[in-house]
Parts: structure tokens; C-alpha cells; sequence
């Protein structure tokens, strides 16, 4: 059964057309390995259907079997790639702690006992 959604329905052909260019990817990887649709569907635990629709470039598919499946291509690794936070965000960035708290791994003075 397809997945009826607003935002799926409102998908922006630039992004179908790389959803279709990552399934296509997806489907030259299994077939360089010899694998079939049912063994791809039997090693990520889905059906054909749910594989058939990944390597279409259906928007409703999972990112977590994406991602199961860039496992199994020895691919994982290229997912760190997609949206990187841009530089000055992610570069020197201080994380929040509650006021009073102490950094993680820092015995405050009244914890010790010697």
C-alpha cells in the first residue's frame, strides 16, 4: 500500500529526480553484486515491494532501510555526506548546560571524599 501524504504530493521535481538518481545508484549496486530483488528484500528484512520502491526513488520509503542498504554495499559512509551543516555551525560550537551544572567527567569539589 502507498503512503499518501501532502508533503510527499508536494515533492519538488529536483528532488524526485534525486531520489530517482539514488535508487538508480542502489540498483547498480545490488546488480553488480548478482544479488536479485528478493535477496536484497530477504537481507534487509522487507518485502520485494518496499526494495522495488527504494530503487525507484519512491519518497515514502524508510531512511533507516536506505541506510541498511548502504550498509550492505559497504557504502555507510556516504550518508555522513548528505546535508552537512554549513561550516560556521558546525565549527567551534559550544554545547548549553544548565546553570550551576559542571562539565561532564569534572568532580565538583563537594563530591570528594578525600
Amino acid at each position: 500500500m502507498s503512503k499518501h501524504s501532502p508533503s510527499l504530493a508536494a515533492l519538488p521535481a529536483p528532488a524526485q529526480a534525486a531520489l530517482a538518481r539514488a535508487g538508480s545508484r542502489l540498483r547498480a549496486h545490488r546488480l553488480q553484486r548478482g544479488w536479485t530483488v528478493a535477496d536484497m528484500a530477504e537481507r534487509l528484512l522487507c518485502s520485494p515491494t518496499t526494495w522495488r520502491a527504494l530503487e525507484a526513488g519512491k519518497a515514502g520509503t524508510s531512511i533507516g532501510l536506505l541506510a541498511h542498504a548502504l550498509w550492505l554495499f559497504g557504502e555507510i559512509d556516504s550518508l555522513d555526506t548528505v546535508a552537512p551543516a554549513p561550516m560556521g555551525l558546525a565549527a567551534n560550537r559550544r554545547v548549553r548546560r544548565k546553570a550551576g551544572s559542571t562539565a561532564p567527567g569534572v568532580i565538583d569539589e563537594n563530591e570528594r571524599d578525600f
